[in-house]
């Protein structure tokens, strides 16, 4: 029997060399857009497939694209490209993208609302096979509001006319109390979840006396309490100028708003040359006082020794202090470089 089953053995094992060892051609290799739905996974020598695109997506050339499955294993050769087709970007979307005017099959587009507005129409849209688009852009329309309460003893009034019943969202109020009271907070809105800031408290506000400033003093004002809006208005000493609003308002915090700041002027010391101020160049003896303002600006003139010319440099004055271009040199500058005249 052993050698019986050894010549079984041979010949099936003789069998399945000659069958396998016939060429076959594998699945073609193919670019993105070509159709594989009817593409196999194996085919016989002498088989032809004809590739075609996809739906959504335009051929090369228009003649019909034949692959051919050689003896040597290998598919003949093919110069099929498949295009996408586009769709043209929304009119209110072009500006987010510079340059671009149409977009590829199967682009997907996700709509959003900014926070207080809601959305009509679809929030999302895909670029079809025919180049339009499955939705048109929805529209992003302002949350309501209905008209916000008044205070007890007050009122509210808008920012902007209104002759509904209701305001949209992102329009403000201020509210006002009868006098001499004061609202605990002056300002509402329409909020995005749709409803309107609750009305504040009136309440009696009183500011304490106003207090004086350093290098400046009260005008026009009489040293006592005051009510909720009245003011005080400040002035500066000579010499000094005021940074900020010259009238501070008593808050419905029971408190002063901002006052303002006497800044100082500056000194311009140097004793000889020319300077360019306010537009005009001057001899430093035409400036009386030899003082600036804060923060106006005063040019120097350095000289450049191997050019032999001058150049400006500016500074600036700030709350007394107006510092010297290192390259100054005080005793023979003037505009043109070349020494006083």
């Amino acid at each position: 029997m052993a050698p019986l089953l050894f010549l079984l053995l041979l010949c099936q094992v003789t069998l399945y060399t000659t069958v396998t060892s016939k060429k076959v051609c594998g699945r073609p290799l193919v670019t993105d857009g070509i159709d594989e739905s009817s593409l196999k996974r194996v085919y016989e020598v002498g088989d032809e497939v004809t590739l075609t695109c996809e739906l959504g997506y335009t051929p090369s050339t228009a003649a019909p694209h034949k692959l051919a499955c050689t003896p040597a294993g290998q598919w003949t050769a093919t110069d099929l490209a498949c295009t996408p087709r586009t769709c043209p970007i929304p009119r209110s979307l072009q500006s987010l993208v510079p340059g671009r005017t149409t977009v590829p099959f199967k682009t997907v587009l996700n709509y959003t609302c900014d926070e207080g507005y809601l959305m009509n129409g679809a929030n999302k849209s895909n670029c079809l096979a025919d180049g339009t688009w499955s939705h048109p852009p929805p529209l992003c329309k302002a949350v309501n509001c209905a008209l916000p309460k008044p205070p007890r003893d007050g009122r509210f009034v808008l920012d902007k006319a209104n002759t509904g019943t209701t305001t949209m969202y992102g329009q403000g109020w201020t509210y006002e109390c009868n006098p001499p009271k004061a609202p605990s907070f002056e300002r509402g809105e329409c909020m995005a979840d749709g409803t309107a800031t609750e009305p504040p408290i009136c309440r009696d506000v009183s500011c304490s006396i106003p207090e004086e400033i350093p290098n400046g003093f009260i005008a026009f004002a009489v040293l006592r309490t005051h009510g909720y809006k009245e003011t005080v208005k400040y002035a500066c000493n000579d010499n000094y100028m005021l940074d900020g609003q010259a009238e501070t308002q008593c808050t419905n915090t029971g408190k002063w708003s901002t006052k303002p700041v006497c800044r100082a002027s500056c000194l311009v010391n140097i004793n000889r040359g020319r300077i360019l101020y306010n537009g005009r160049k001057i001899w430093i003896a035409e400036l009386k006082p030899k003082r600036v303002l804060h923060g106006e600006h005063v040019a120097f003139y350095c000289k450049n020794k191997v050019e032999k010319c001058g150049y400006p440099v500016t500074s600036t004055c700030n709350d007394g202090t107006l510092a010297l271009p290192e390259c100054f040199q005080g005793k023979c500058q003037s505009v043109d470089g070349h020494g006083p005249q």
